[in-house]
């Protein structure tokens, strides 16, 4: 069977009300040119912060999931009947947060109704930045959901560095994985992603769909790849919304074809099916 997702490459602005209404025109742009049936935005598409913002107010932005932000996406997602993906900074409610908040996604159905939950677990402390200043780190890998289209894997833009992410994500039955990205420009940064990409769908035999920030310092270059490692919709610079198309057909040959995950040897490497697994965040 044959599915339409999109993938939105947005900028994204410092208030939220104006990213609240560049999704909706994303999305309906998806749903009346591609009559897509998912969406998948950036990582924190929320809002943008700059460097030298405080931790304080940084905190004063972030919701809990039941927060003005939330609310209205789950809103467009009823309204345009599209499941949706997408980032947002969650408050954190412990008293010894220090006024940090996760960096967070969500994946909602065609009624706005929250199916996965999901807060970013390998924060991206490298070339020179610390996340870990700002956001607390989630404890919990996501357990992949069923939906009409294959199982959901999900994690976030640095966790595409961390092999062990995916896998536990096929090891749960993952068929498609999305990706919500911020990932950043640099020396050799666009080699790492496509690379990154391409190796954790092939080595998985999954679809990975990318979806990535872009401005003066994100990217953009979001992109889709098929369980053989084939690019099959890319984007460069600037802001877009394009098609994808999934084919459970093509996902069931590759992996008839390639049997990599079921031909490990896990008494050589350790198993990632049983105690990691258990650790997985449950669904919603």
């Amino acid at each position: 069977m044959r599915h339409t997702f999109a993938i939105a490459q947005m900028t994204v602005a410092e208030q939220v009300t104006d990213n609240v209404k560049k999704m909706e025109a994303m999305m309906r742009e998806a749903q009346e040119r591609f009559r897509a049936e998912l969406i998948l935005f950036p990582e924190t598409c929320m809002a943008e912060f700059s460097r030298g913002m405080t931790r304080e107010l940084r905190a004063e932005t972030a919701e809990a999931l039941d927060g003005p932000f939330v609310s209205a996406v789950r809103e467009l997602a009823a309204r345009f009947s599209i499941w949706t993906v997408f980032g947002f900074y969650e408050r954190a409610e412990t008293a010894d947060s220090e006024n940090r908040s996760y960096n967070s996604a969500l994946i909602l159905d065609d009624r706005g109704e929250i199916r996965g939950h999901y807060r970013k677990t390998h924060l991206y402390d490298a070339f020179g930045y610390r996340e870990s200043d700002d956001y607390l780190r989630g404890e919990q890998l996501f357990r992949p959901i069923d939906s009409p289209f294959g199982k959901l894997g999900l994690f976030v833009c640095y966790e595409l560095r961390f092999p062990e992410v995916a896998r536990v994500a096929r090891a749960g039955g993952a068929e498609i994985l999305l990706m919500p990205s911020a990932w950043v420009k640099g020396d050799l940064k666009s080699e790492h992603f496509r690379t990154l990409l391409k190796a954790r769908a092939v080595e998985n035999t999954c679809y990975l769909l990318a979806a990535n920030q872009y401005s003066k310092i994100r990217m953009g270059e979001s992109a889709a790849i098929d369980p053989m490692g084939v690019v099959t919709a890319s984007a460069g610079e600037g802001e877009t919304v394009f098609p994808v198309y999934l084919d459970s057909e093509r996902l069931r040959e590759v992996r008839e074809k390639l049997p990599s995950f079921e031909d490990r040897r896990e008494e050589l490497y350790g198993s990632l099916s049983s105690n990691t697994m258990n650790r997985c965040q449950s669904e919603i």
